[in-house]
């Protein structure tokens, strides 16, 4: 009979320990039951990498990119908008863990941020009114003046224009609306921000001059030392290599996209 009574007390012992430890790890779950919350800095006046729609809601092509990703390595995205030049100082700060808003990947921004692998292949273009048959080429730039988003790397190329009197805007409609009006000459963006929007009829009046002005890659910024950037080239590998990547490409720009760089 003792014996008995001491199994049972073992076998008690044993299940209230098991539920315990079940109850324990309901409460404090392990990483891997876990959906880490990745904050997104985003501006979504760059169509059409970013688009908000009248309802508020995000479309676009990085948006498209960032929501395929996140199911791959099993993140939550939540954006967040921000004015494109704020974006530097917010990753650097470590506010958001990522950010992505068609950022050139460049030497100076690799001393305080770091990037993922390029997801895209870009460059610079001149965009002018059509009436203009003056404006062909980087040469035909001087002495003029020119428009350009703060802190974008039309801003810094702007700048080796020589005697080119430059104007700056928060985004893009802005300084499109300033050519149109006059106001300048010729502005110096993303070459496919600007294609799209005169294909989609939102820049009538304007066209696009000379061949690109430069060869750029974007990449997805983020703080120094990020936890999540591993992950995240991961992820747009196996984009790239089970056509998902391609899907979204051809969704945006109705085109075969191009061939990207590890690094």
């Amino acid at each position: 009979m003792k014996l008995i009574n001491y199994k049972w007390r073992q076998l008690i012992l044993s299940l209230s320990c098991l539920l315990l430890i079940i109850g324990c790890t309901n409460l404090y779950p392990t990483s891997n039951q876990d959906i880490k919350l990745l904050k997104v800095a985003t501006d979504p006046t760059f169509i059409p990498f970013e688009i908000q729609t009248a309802s508020g809601k995000l479309e676009g092509f990085d948006i498209d990119l960032m929501n395929a990703l996140a199911k791959v390595v099993g993140f939550a995205i939540q954006f967040e908008s921000l004015p494109f030049d704020g974006m530097i100082s917010t990753l650097e700060a470590k506010r958001v863990d990522a950010a992505i808003s068609g950022i050139t990947i460049t030497a100076e921004r690799l001393k305080t941020i770091a990037f993922s692998r390029p997801y895209f292949k870009a460059g610079l273009a001149i965009a002018v009114r059509e009436n203009n048959h003056n404006i062909k080429n980087f040469n035909t730039l001087q002495g003029k003046k020119i428009a350009v988003q703060i802190g974008s790397t039309g801003a810094d190329f702007a700048k080796t224009i020589p005697n080119a009197k430059i104007s700056t805007f928060n985004s893009g409609p802005e300084f499109f609306q300033d050519l149109l009006n006059g106001n300048v000459d010729a502005v110096v963006s993303d070459a496919f921000a600007t294609l799209y929007a005169i294909k989609n009829g939102k820049l009538k009046g304007i066209k696009v001059v000379a061949d690109l002005l430069t060869q750029e890659y974007y990449g997805i910024a983020t703080p120094k030392d990020s936890p999540h950037l591993k992950k995240i080239n991961k992820a747009i590998a196996s984009m790239l290599s089970n056509g998902t990547y391609k899907q979204i490409y051809q969704k945006w720009f109705n085109a075969e996209p191009p061939q990207l760089p590890e690094s």
